[in-house]
């Protein structure tokens, strides 16, 4: 049996904040995507959970099943290079809660050949 494992199902992860992060917020660090629950300040480390469904702020209309995204202000329904997870539930126009779910860890682009 292996006894190098860390997490087995690496639900939750610490990992060094890229920025200060407030509990509650999304987090994107490297190819994780999740969200704060706790507090920290850019360098320390701070617990993300990678998976579940959150009621989070959301920036435009969103259908369920659309992708959501990271913004520098938050989460938006816009596309951009920092997709964050996908809408549980729909919602119209204008900045308000929806239920979201994180990607948690995201697989790589494929290599252009």
């Amino acid at each position: 049996m292996a006894k190098n494992q860390k997490y087995p199902e690496n639900k939750h992860i610490a990992l060094t904040a890229d920025k200060a992060y407030k509990s509650g917020q999304a987090v994107a660090i490297g190819a994780y995507r999740g969200v704060a629950l706790i507090d920290a300040e850019q360098g320390d480390r701070v617990t993300v959970w990678l998976d579940g469904s959150w009621e989070i702020d959301v920036t435009g209309a969103l259908t369920e099943g659309q992708v959501v995204y990271l913004g520098s202000s938050g989460l938006t329904a816009t596309a951009n290079d920092t997709p964050w997870g996908v809408s549980n539930q729909a919602k119209a126009t204008g900045t308000g809660p929806a239920e979201v779910a994180p990607f948690g860890a995201v697989p790589p682009a494929p290599a252009s050949a």
